[in-house]
């Protein structure tokens, strides 16, 4: 690591702090030449306290330490990006991130369309809407929907049009996100075992 401290005048990098499993970033704090080597040499993320005007390590009174997974240098070597796993909430008022969210995973549009089909789910107008119009229609036909569009899937990867196959394969992901609503479920729980069989 080639960081430059001498950009600032107080010799303070900023530190973004990233959980690394769900991505969400954290909280933001600066570092001097010596919390860095402390945070690498203990694998405990410490930072310069500005109002305390001194070394601090994340949890040290809390308990709810940040331990390091990883770090990396932007290209003008003047911020760090840490990826950490959090031992208990990251902010001082108690909440997962100093942005007041939850910290929990994300996938990005999958996770827009699992709102989306909740939605239609208790706010859907049947006639307007196919994803109320399934749940209307009950778990079996839902079910079906999902061995219909597997099935396609199967048929289509054993042709050569890969626009059909890469269709299929968009309903039955679709589908199988709606057997999960139904059913009481989300990606995570999906996720999470696939972590542990991992």
């Amino acid at each position: 690591m080639n960081i430059n401290f001498n950009k600032t005048p107080d010799g303070l990098i900023p530190a973004i702090i990233q959980d690394n499993e769900t991505k969400n970033v954290l909280m933001l704090g600066y570092m001097n030449q010596e919390a860095l080597d402390q945070t690498l040499s203990t694998k405990k993320v410490t930072f310069f306290s500005r109002t305390k005007n001194r070394l601090w390590t994340k949890g040290e009174e809390s308990g709810n330490f940040l331990e390091l997974i990883t770090i990396k240098e932007d290209c003008d070597n003047d911020t760090l990006l840490l990826q950490v796993k959090p031992t208990g909430p990251v902010c001082h008022t108690g909440t997962d991130t100093c942005w007041q969210e939850i910290n929990q995973t994300r996938y990005g549009f999958l996770s827009n369309l699992e709102e989306t089909i909740q939605l239609r789910k208790e706010n859907g107008s049947v006639e307007k809407s196919y994803v109320a119009s399934l749940f209307t229609k009950g778990i079996n036909k839902i079910a079906q929907k999902v061995g219909e569009e597997a099935i396609e899937v199967v048929i289509e990867a054993k042709d050569n049009n890969n626009d059909l196959f890469l269709s299929e394969c968009a309903d039955l992901l679709f589908h199988y996100l709606i057997l999960l609503n139904a059913k009481g479920f989300e990606l995570n729980d999906v996720v999470k075992i696939l972590k542990e069989r991992a």
